[in-house]
């Protein structure tokens, strides 16, 4: 069975200044989403999952199904503050849906096979697809993954990252993502970032970092959906609580209720936060096109 690509783009873009999802930023204008589903072709997956608004599904939809509808099955699935467990009020005002463990969990009526989740504005890289079909053409068991990134392919070259540092046992199941903030490479070299009592931390360059790729099986769905209804009747009535992946995985580990196997890649990772990103990830793809790494042209 070919797994499916689950891509969260539902974001709204606001230090963006517009929706990044759909802005270009290849040779033709190619999205970032539009490399994501290349690479998930080339790696052997057979479907693809947007999870969008109801307010631009119709303009992403005219975007991609002419580019990709005859290659790849394509669906789409709307986040909104109404797809939620019923019987639970939430605040009135609330504006945005719920975070990124809703969004996958919004798409449980339509993937009924083992998937793996991406960001829409984050660039992962060839390898981590071929990486993750072949975890799901070769897993046997109910154990989910995470693909993780060394350090040194996720730095930025203008500022500090924050990155959750993955750790895992022998058996290279993972036991926990610590969020690591303000991570930089220093003028020595060497990559720290503050302590709690901001005394200089040091991270390898081969430290594995998670980036919010991940390796799912349709049993996600039943075990989000009872986390969700706790977290909605506790954090419901807020107006900016969100539901995170990580912490919904970290929940279902602590508990023992499966295990999460750490996939390590050489792809280099990019994404983009605001307007400055722009040309920096335009430069990125510009030299992996020459690189060969990909066609000037991907549709």
């Amino acid at each position: 069975m070919k797994p499916t690509l689950v891509v969260l783009a539902a974001g709204m873009g606001s230090r963006y200044g517009k929706l990044k999802q759909m802005d270009g930023f290849g040779p033709n204008g190619e999205t970032i989403i539009d490399y994501s589903i290349y690479d998930a072709i080339q790696a052997g997956f057979g479907k693809v999952v947007f999870i969008v608004r109801e307010y631009f599904l119709q303009e992403f939809k005219d975007k991609i199904n002419p580019k990709f509808g005859d290659r790849i099955e394509l669906q789409y699935v709307t986040q909104e503050l109404t797809n939620i467990p019923e019987g639970i009020d939430v605040h009135p005002e609330r504006e945005k849906p719920w975070g990124t463990a809703h969004a996958v969990w919004v798409a449980k009526d339509i993937v009924k096979e083992p998937f793996a989740v991406i960001n829409a504005d984050d660039f992962y890289g060839s390898d981590s697809y071929k990486v993750l079909n072949d975890y799901f053409q070769n897993n046997h068991s109910e154990d989910y993954a995470v693909v993780a990134y060394r350090l040194k392919n996720t730095l930025s070259d203008h500022g500090t990252v924050n990155r959750g540092v993955c750790y895992s046992n022998n058996s290279g199941h993972l036991t926990k993502v610590v969020e690591c903030e303000k991570i930089q490479r220093e003028e020595d070299g060497v990559i720290r970032f503050p302590g709690e009592n901001n005394d200089k931390q040091e991270l390898t360059n081969d430290t594995l970092v998670s980036m919010n790729m991940w390796a799912f099986l349709p049993s996600y769905f039943n075990h989000v959906n009872d986390q969700f209804s706790d977290f909605l009747r506790n954090f419901g009535k807020e107006l900016k609580s969100e539901f995170y992946i990580p912490a919904a995985i970290d929940k279902l580990i602590n508990e023992g209720t499966l295990n999460v196997n750490v996939l390590d890649t050489d792809s280099s990772w990019f994404g983009v936060t605001y307007q400055a990103d722009k040309p920096i990830v335009m430069e990125k793809l510009n030299k992996l096109i020459a690189d060969g790494a990909y066609p000037n042209k991907i549709y």
